[in-house]
Formats: C-alpha cells, structure tokens, sequence
C-alpha cells in the first residue's frame, strides 16, 4: 500500500521564492504526516486565499442571473426563503469540510478524505468514485463560468445595440469562451505570487462592486411594496403543488453557492492550512452569504415590470432592470460590466481549483495521462500541465454549445451533481467515523501514544482531528445536518424546470453523470486498477 514514487523536490523547482517559508517550515511538516511530499510553493495567506474563495463563489453577483429559476417555481418569496435556507445548509456543509480540510489540507480533498475515512474495504473504491465526481464537477462548473461569461457579454451588446440580438449566435459565445479559457490560462500559469496578488484586487472589486451595483440600484428605482417580495408565490412550471415547485425553484440559489470548496484545492499553496483554510471556508459564506442576500432583496423591490425585462432579455433580465432602474443604458452598461468582470474572475479560480484535482489525481495514478497531469512547472512549481488539461477539456466541450446548446447545457448541468455527490460521499464518512469510539482521536492524544511523526490522515493509518473542529454532539448534529441538506439538494438537483419535459428544458444532469461514471468505472476495470492503489504515501 505505501508505495514509493519518486516526485520533483524543492531542488528541482529552481530559485527558491523569498518569501517562500523554508521546506522544513512547519506546513511541509503537516503535509509529510499525511504522506505527501510538498512540491507546490505556498503563496497564499488567509486574505488572499480569503479572496480566492469569495470570488470563485460570487454568490452576490450570481445572484442577479440565477433568481429567473426561482420566479419560474416559487416567485420573489420562494426566492428569499429558498435563499435563507439554501444559506444556512451551505453554512453547515462548510463547517463539515473544514473539519476535514484541518484534517488533511491537502489538493485532494474530498478524495483524500473518503480514501482516509472509509472501511478499509472500501478505501479504495469510494476514494476512486468520489474522485471522478469532483472532477468532473469542477470541469463543468469552469466550462459552465466561461460560457456565462461569452453569453453575458453578447447581453451587453444587446442592451446597446438591440439589432444584434436576432444575429447572436452560439459559435459566437464559444469564441468569446475561447478568449475568455485562453487569458485565465495565461494568468494560472505565469507566477504563484502573481495569481495570489491578483485575487487580492479581485476580492477589493468584488466587495467595491457590490456596493457600487447596490446603491445605484436602490436609490434611484422605483420600489414594490413589502407583500409583492415577502408573500408572492408562483408556480409557472406546472408542478402538483406550490411546495414541489419551491423545492425545484430552490437550484437557482444552490448554484450561486457552488465551489465552496474552491479553497481547499489550495491547500497545499496555503500558509497554515490546517487553519486558515477552514476559516477562509466559513468566513466566504458569511460574507458571500450576507451580501448575495441584500442583493436578492434589493433586485426583488427594484425590478419593475419583470414581463418586459424578461421579453428582452430572457436569460439575463437583470440587465435591462438596471437600465429601467436608473434610467440609463451606459449606467446599465456600467453596472453588468462589474457582473461580467467578477465572473471572468470566478473562472480564473475555477480553473485553479480545476487544475489542483487533476494534479492531486494524477498524482494517486487515478486517471488517464498521470504521468503527464503530476507533473509541476520547474520555474514557478504549478502544475502547469494539469491547467492547461483542464482549460483545453472545457474548449473541446464549447464545441458542444456550437453544435446544439441544449446538450451543452446538459453537459454544465452536471457541475451541482458532482460536487454535492463528492460532498456527500465525504461528509456522511466522517458522520460514520466520529459516531464510532475511538475511529477519530484528538492530536496530542494520539501523537503521545504513537510519536509525533507517525503518519496519520490518510488511507490505512490513524485518525486524528485537525486544530479546526465543532466539537461533542454539537458536531454530531451539525454533520447529520449536512447530510441531510446535500441529499435534498441533490435529488432536486435531478428535476427539470417545467413538469412538461422538452429536449429543451430536460435536466440531462443525470445522463451525462452516469455517462461519466461508467468511463471511470470501464477505465478503472481496464487500466487504472494496474496502477491505482488510492493515495499513495510518498514518504
């Protein structure tokens, strides 16, 4: 099981970084007890992985092009409480991860931890599965941030120059999809402390922009009255009943919520991971949280004749209510270039975190090209080959968007079912190991009983809590709570929209989830069992 490899070493990165902590710092010392060898250089500190985290999140400017699912099924009310409980089971599941993430911070993440906590009969093959399914999650959620980004920036157009909106066209998108992957790509692989100070100034805009969206935004519309916000509920999707149709509306705020667990696939380029990683996850849910929700509120007392926001621009009303709202079409302009600019910036980090499970992946042996995939850049020690695996996957999928847009979007679907199924297989593991006696054991207790240096948290050894947890039956409670959530969550996941299913409203989320599971399965059948042995202990 504890396989021997042999991996790049600090020497083989080239200069070391200044600013770099020493390789015997206490970070390289974490990481070796969980039986991986540190090769990516840590550049980031709680702020700026803070910022990471809040800006692939964006859940703010989500917010303002995801509530169209929830007018559809549950109305502006539907949208508030969907919202708030969205919010707080979100808040539950990030505690449960940081829980593991102090654990283990490691790239792998929910991989690494299933691979640790589960049966060791099962060790394996729930690592395996659990693996592909945030892969092919982040793969989705990044294809899915770049066509938003081509979509919404031919919006923009439109709302200037109205004739253009009977020409756009889908390959046009998939262009601006390619310029968009082809910069965020040059961005992802120039320097460590270059990407570190560049999320920096995203997080500044994302907090700047908030406020310079909501103050033109409230002051200057027109504001509907308290009951058309808090007590107006619809039911446009035809569902049986007003409750099955805000259960369904809901997916709308779960998807201004996904990549949570964007920070964690840092970890291992993290200062004191161990801790500023699980503060980073709940201080981005806190903040994304608090401003998504004034946002929510101030769009549903300030849009206006929503019929004609909607008759313009069915996919993005929210531009022409900003227009409406304070009168102006350069100030609208103005307004959605913030959203389009914050959204250019979530796929940036979508494509890191993308880019980390690959390597974490490869670097275990688990998928195609591993060889090719672990491999780290000797200038600036990023895994240079894994973003640019990641960013060529998602153009080849923008193909799909020329070719019918429809079945694009049941590729992109996929982003929520494989991170809540990733999730899922992770949280309700740690749930089984901490109601079993003696499976999970404090650190300095298990450290004064089989030495410091013992390697821990990982497949096959001892378990213990990291310094980041919720402890006793407070803990117990607030993991039952998780799992609860996710599996709500997902099984709606799975519904489409309208009870009359088209081709074009079909949710194809299931399809294409089992598709890629059964690839994983036939290619782990065929090749990866040869080679695959879950995480494999370097030291």
């Amino acid at each position: 099981m504890e396989t021997k490899e042999s991996h790049n070493t600090v020497e083989e990165l080239g200069p070391i970084d200044p600013l770099a902590p020493p390789p015997n710092s206490h970070d390289d010392s974490a990481l070796r007890k969980i039986g991986k060898k540190p090769v990516l250089r840590r550049s980031f500190n709680l702020m700026t992985v803070l910022g990471f985290s809040c800006t692939v999140l964006i859940t703010w400017e989500a917010t303002l092009f995801v509530f169209v699912s929830g007018l559809q099924n549950g109305g502006p009310s539907g949208i508030i409480y969907g919202y708030i409980l969205v919010w707080l089971g979100q808040l539950s599941l990030v505690a449960t991860l940081a829980e593991m993430a102090s654990m283990a911070p490691t790239s792998g993440g929910q991989y690494h931890w299933v691979c640790m906590l589960a049966p060791p009969k099962y060790q394996k093959s729930f690592g395996y599965i659990t693996g592909w399914l945030a892969l092919i999650g982040w793969q989705a959620a990044l294809a899915s941030a770049g066509l938003l980004a081509g979509t919404q920036i031919q919006s923009i157009v439109s709302l200037t120059h109205p004739e253009y909106r009977e020409s756009a066209t889908t390959w046009q998108s998939t262009l601006i999809l390619w310029a968009v992957l082809a910069l965020i790509t040059i961005i992802n692989v120039a320097f460590t402390t270059l990407f570190a100070k560049f999320e920096s100034l995203s997080f500044i805009l994302h907090i700047l922009g908030f406020f310079g969206v909501i103050f033109p935004l409230a002051f200057l519309s027109e504001h509907a009255n308290a009951k058309d916000v808090f007590d107006s509920f619809t039911n446009l999707g035809g569902w049986e009943t007003q409750g099955l149709s805000f259960c369904i509306g809901i997916m709308g705020n779960v998807f201004a919520f996904v990549g949570g667990d964007a920070a964690i696939h840092l970890s291992e380029e993290v200062h004191h991971a161990s801790t500023v990683v699980p503060w980073s996850l709940v201080a981005t849910i806190l903040i994304n949280g608090t401003l998504g929700f004034a946002m929510l509120i101030a769009t549903l007392f300030c849009m206006g004749d929503v019929d004609a926001a909607f008759a313009e621009d069915p996919h993005y009303p929210y531009m022409p209510i900003f227009r409406n709202a304070i009168n102006s079409t350069a100030g609208a302009v103005a307004l959605s270039a913030v959203i389009v600019t914050m959204i250019f910036v979530a796929t940036t980090g979508a494509l890191a975190s993308t880019s980390r499970i690959y390597w974490a992946f490869a670097r275990d042996r688990a998928i195609p090209g591993w060889r090719f995939l672990k491999k780290t850049s000797p200038r600036t020690g990023i895994p240079r080959n894994s973003v640019l695996t990641a960013a060529v996957i998602a153009a080849i999928l923008a193909l799909i968007n020329i070719g019918d847009a429809t079945a694009f979007n049941g590729v992109i679907s996929v982003s929520i079912a494989g991170l809540l199924g990733s999730y899922l297989m992770a949280s309700s593991l740690l749930l089984y190991r901490r109601l079993s006696p003696g499976h999970i054991r404090l650190a300095s207790q298990a450290d004064a009983e089989d030495g410091d240096r013992d390697v821990h948290n990982t497949i096959g050894k001892r378990l213990t809590w990291g310094p980041w947890r919720i402890p006793g039956a407070l803990g117990v409670a607030n993991n039952i709570l998780t799992c609860v959530y996710i599996v709500f969550v997902l099984f709606f996941s799975f519904w489409p929209t309208y009870r009359e299913v088209t081709p074009e409203n079909m949710n194809w989320a299931v399809l294409v989830t089992v598709v890629v599971l059964l690839f994983s399965t036939l290619y782990y059948f065929i090749w990866a069992r040869k080679s695959y042995k879950g995480p494999i202990i370097e030291i």
